[in-house]
């Protein structure tokens, strides 16, 4: 019998959301992201003016805003836009096969409304630079380009249909414009021209972006600086592009009579093809292929023998494995909330033996165990995966789509800055996930030794608990063990816990609370 998804209420989510953005910015002296992102909603907006608009990295000649119409119309989007209605209509045909009695389509009178693609042909609709964010934590990867910088954009309407009428219309109330849509820009942090001749370093690279920590400037004045030949933008041009990812809300369910609210992400990546000049759809990294697995004998069992080795193994537990391309997909679809029980809405449902009914797993439980003592033998230390329930998790939080299930703001990590609204600096409008503020320590760190010509950690923990780099800054927050954080019940007996999340602990004052089948849950304040 298929296992029912565990939800906290829709509230508190959202509750926890609004304590995550005061909390990242509790201190305004010292962002939590200073000196690895760019959230400064008007330099950002100063920046899309100029040389970071959409349309000048994808057409450097253009001056003028790049409008979904045109920008779809481009040859090296034209396979972007075809790949995307593709993916579209299978999960149209796929939805009425397995859900037929609940309707499908674009509008409120249906029980899944569909994303309504006629706004990616709309010439009143726009990607509005939303946030840069540096990732040279991914440098292990692609040591030769130092890692990446990543411009993200949330599609936009220029012309809402609230600005024909007058505020007074909604009782005061202006719906935000935004749409739920994001288009990654994923950058070289240095081109391949700047890797050949080995200039500028990693490590100077690095220290353009940690000097900006202490910047107290805003608006042009920021934007400026940032751009300036000393600064960290002065090394991202339109010849850095590596690749584009996709994010959108394919379709949402309200709740009903018969189901919890849903809501499905679809993600997808591109990647640039410079001898046709074109953006060609690619696996997606990590997404491991489930359904094609389970289906495909021989293939689950190579994929068994590559990820079990005690190298791949360490490298999973890491957070480090570069999995092959001949085992992932080239679509996620990340249905959210999923809770904390195990169920068919998780990337690798199915994968490790007691979570499913159906096809033989992938790994058995004595798969599991026999490779981890195995990398125990051979001197491998894992961090994180200490049980076959600790390897389960990581299958999950490893993919694009587990990741994204996991702490976010619905199936987004960054929705970024609205700088286009009423209030943009307002914190409550939170432009990060408690996952992507919580990375923030780690990543800073990286930075700091490649900065410092040091060999760097590029280790990451689970995508619930952030690790703690050598300080105490995210401890008692709502990232790691504060009101919010998520956690691990633990029993009296030690043997009965399990050692990959053990340490899921709360702070003081605070208890685990969980619901029923799960020890997993959150720090709330301890009731009687």
């Amino acid at each position: 019998m298929r296992k029912r998804r565990q939800v906290l209420r829709v509230s508190v989510l959202g509750l926890l959301l609004l304590c995550s953005g005061a909390l990242a910015h509790a201190d305004e002296s010292a962002p939590i992201e200073r000196g690895a992102a760019v959230l400064e909603p008007f330099a950002l907006r100063e920046l899309d003016k100029g040389p970071f608009g959409l349309g000048r990295m994808l057409t450097p000649a253009s001056d003028a805003p790049l409008t979904d119409a045109a920008l779809f119309a481009l040859p090296s989007m034209t396979p972007v836009r075809k790949a995307l209605d593709v993916d579209l209509d299978r999960y149209v045909e796929k939805h009425k096969a397995s859900l037929p009695n609940e309707s499908i389509g674009v509008g409120t009178s249906y029980a899944f409304q569909l994303f309504d693609r006629t706004v990616l042909d709309s010439p009143d609709a726009r990607f509005v630079l939303a946030g840069v964010v540096n990732r040279m934590d991914r440098a292990f990867v692609d040591p030769a380009h130092c890692g990446e910088v990543r411009l993200l954009y949330r599609l936009t309407r220029t012309t809402p249909p609230e600005a024909k009428a007058p505020p007074e219309a909604k009782g005061g109330e202006i719906a935000s414009p935004r749409l739920p849509m994001t288009l990654n820009i994923v950058l070289k942090a240095r081109s391949d021209e700047q890797a050949k001749a080995n200039a500028p370093s990693c490590a100077e690279i690095a220290k353009r972006w940690l000097a900006t920590s202490d910047l107290q400037l805003t608006g042009a004045a920021l934007a400026e600086k940032l751009m300036a030949p000393d600064g960290p933008l002065a090394l991202i041009r339109p010849e850095n592009i590596h690749r584009i990812e996709t994010n959108l809300q394919i379709a949402h369910a309200p709740k009903s009579a018969i189901r919890d609210f849903r809501t499905d992400y679809m993600m997808k990546v591109f990647d640039y093809q410079a001898a046709s000049g074109t953006f060609e759809e690619a696996v997606l990294e990590d997404q491991i292929d489930r359904d094609r697995l389970l289906a495909d004998a021989a293939l689950a069992r190579e994929f068994k023998g590559w990820l079990l080795d005690p190298v791949h193994l360490g490298e999973l537990d890491r957070g480090m494995a570069v999995i092959p391309d001949k085992f992932l997909a080239k679509v996620a679809v990340a249905p959210t909330p999923v809770g904390f029980v195990n169920s068919d809405l998780l990337p690798a449902y199915g994968l490790v033996q007691g979570e499913a009914s159906g096809p033989a797993p992938v790994f058995t439980e004595s798969d599991v165990v026999g490779a981890l003592e195995k990398a125990a033998a051979q001197g491998i230390a894992l961090q994180n995966i200490q049980s076959v329930a600790g390897f389960e998790r990581r299958l999950n939080d490893s993919s694009c789509g587990g990741c994204h299930q996991t702490r976010g703001i619905g199936g987004f990590h960054f929705p970024g800055v609205d700088w286009m609204a009423e209030k943009p600096s307002n914190t409550v409008v939170v432009p990060g996930s408690p996952h992507f503020f919580g990375d923030q320590v780690r990543r800073r760190d990286i930075l700091t030794a490649i900065s410092e010509g040091r060999a760097p950690d590029f280790s990451r923990g689970f995508a619930s608990r952030p690790q703690l780099r050598g300080n105490d800054e995210l401890a008692g927050t709502v990232y790691n063990d504060g009101w919010g954080g998520h956690c691990y019940a633990g029993r009296t007996e030690a043997a009965d816990n399990d050692k990959s999340f053990s340490t899921w602990t709360c702070a003081a004052n605070l208890s685990c609370q969980t619901g029923p089948a799960t020890r997993f849950g959150m720090c709330f304040i301890a009731t009687r």
